[in-house]
């Protein structure tokens, strides 16, 4: 069993973690920004902390019914105006969010501090894509 204090701080660094996704998001004018963001990632560190102390054995089937769970909330970002599909990046967002708030819940903060880095600097290519072509 997890100690009080492990608990909270793994549902803080949640907190942060969602919330600089979601200031990503937020800034850029999405659907789904902070609050989103940050509700997905403290709910699969919660839904995370609860499987592991009342099915410390058999915690995969919670992390599945998380992630497929997630995918659906994903799923309605998605439109589709004729031939043109928006919110994919964000649902996307929304589900590597929920994987962080997974390796958050079960201590693996080297997992989720490297994800963090890799979602931000994907979030952030097109401004990185468009400031290389701007100097040429």
């Amino acid at each position: 069993m997890l100690a009080d204090a492990d608990v909270v701080i793994r549902l803080v660094l949640a907190v942060v973690a969602g919330a600089l996704i979601g200031l990503e998001r937020e800034k850029t004018r999405h659907a789904a920004g902070l609050r989103t963001h940050m509700l997905v990632c403290i709910g699969a560190t919660l839904v995370t902390l609860v499987s592991l102390q009342m099915f410390p054995n058999d915690p995969a089937r919670v992390t599945a019914g998380i992630i497929t769970g997630v995918g659906f909330l994903g799923a309605g970002m998605i439109f589709r105006d004729k031939n043109h599909v928006r919110g994919l990046t964000t649902a996307a967002s929304i589900w590597a969010v929920a994987g962080v708030g997974l390796a958050l819940g079960t201590g693996a903060y080297v997992i989720a501090a490297a994800s963090m880095a890799a979602i931000l600097l994907t979030l952030e290519l097109d401004r990185i894509k468009r400031l290389v072509l701007k100097r040429r």
